[in-house]
């Protein structure tokens, strides 16, 4: 499965900073479909990213009956990307 979507980037303050996309809701559903085959504890959901020139490989967490997608250091770093910018994400539910 493949998604792309933009979102605003956000910030949770928790014991270490952590930035954050908020998967939109119709990719949120389609995720949430499969996420039963694919994830491997906690909810959590393997996927590629791309932003900009990155690509990696991480986790969406849930939340709020959604799903969210944590940013790199390294990547808003290498893309120049700021709290609160839009930035357009490409991701693509990885096979458990």
């Amino acid at each position: 499965m493949e998604c792309e979507f933009e979102g605003v980037v956000w910030e949770w303050r928790g014991p270490s900073p952590y930035h954050f996309v908020t998967v939109p809701p119709e990719c949120a559903d389609v995720v949430r479909r499969l996420a039963s085959a694919v994830t491997y504890g906690w909810g959590m959901v393997p996927v590629e990213v791309r932003l900009g020139r990155s690509r990696w490989r991480t986790s969406l967490f849930p939340k709020d009956g959604g799903y969210v997608l944590p940013l790199r250091d390294s990547v808003r770093k290498s893309e120049e990307i700021a709290l609160h910018d839009i930035v357009h994400v490409r991701l693509v539910v990885l096979a458990g």
